[in-house]
């Protein structure tokens, strides 16, 4: 067989390695928040995780990137448990999504990223696609949980009407929580949480009346349990 007609063996690089990917996120959280973003460098981080600079670039092209997918991580941790109940499952993610919030590395890396992605549209594309799409799996599944407990009707045939009712709730919940707790800078506790959920699921006339009371308050009143 001529050279020419010989199949050229296929390259094969080193294998990308999960403990220096975690490595590297860890390194970019923690110099976050001990430097802040316009001090923080990707030499930084390399000297920080115990890789090699050209290690840290054949993964994320710039410090922006980088960032991204270290907050990213942080968010993946979300689940949404069982509470038995719509309400339950709003109230709990509500308030784990605020405990997220509330870490000193989730706070400052989001409110940077969030900061530089004004200017640069590549960088929100990449914010969306590595936290927001991916968060959304939350709802679907507290939707389709709330479908199978009847507490919710079935979706639509059209694919396009869900995926936007789908967005709706995200940026409902979503938007609130971070403009709570990043933007007024006020706690997201249990009575925050039940209130939004009220207001959420029946409506401004809900949160109007006073007679909307903290289940373990209205069991206080009554003597019962919750």
């Amino acid at each position: 067989m001529a050279a020419a007609d010989r199949p050229c063996p296929q390259r094969r690089g080193r294998p990308r390695s999960a403990a220096a990917d975690r490595a590297i996120l860890d390194a970019t959280r923690a110099a976050l928040v001990d430097l802040g973003w316009s001090r923080l460098t990707m030499s930084e981080v390399a000297h920080r995780a115990g890789v090699a600079k050209t290690t840290l670039y054949r993964r994320w092209a710039a410090k922006s990137e980088l960032v991204v997918d270290a907050v990213a991580v942080l968010f993946d941790e979300l689940e949404l448990p069982d509470g038995g109940s719509l309400r339950a499952d709003v109230e709990g993610v509500v308030l784990s999504f605020s405990a997220l919030l509330r870490r000193p590395e989730t706070k400052t890396a989001l409110m940077a990223v969030l900061a530089e992605s004004t200017t640069d549209e590549a960088l929100r594309q990449r914010i969306r696609s590595a936290i927001v799409d991916r968060q959304k799996r939350l709802v679907l599944a507290g939707r389709a949980r709330a479908q199978q407990r009847g507490e919710l009707p079935p979706d639509s045939s059209d694919d396009g009407e869900t995926a936007r009712v789908v967005d709706l709730i995200f940026d409902v919940i979503a938007g609130a929580v971070v403009h709570r707790s990043l933007v007024s800078d006020r706690p997201v506790d249990r009575s925050w949480a039940h209130h939004f959920t009220t207001l959420l699921l029946e409506g401004l006339g809900a949160v109007s009346s006073p007679s909307d009371p903290l289940p373990e308050r209205a069991a206080q009143k009554t003597g019962g349990s919750v």
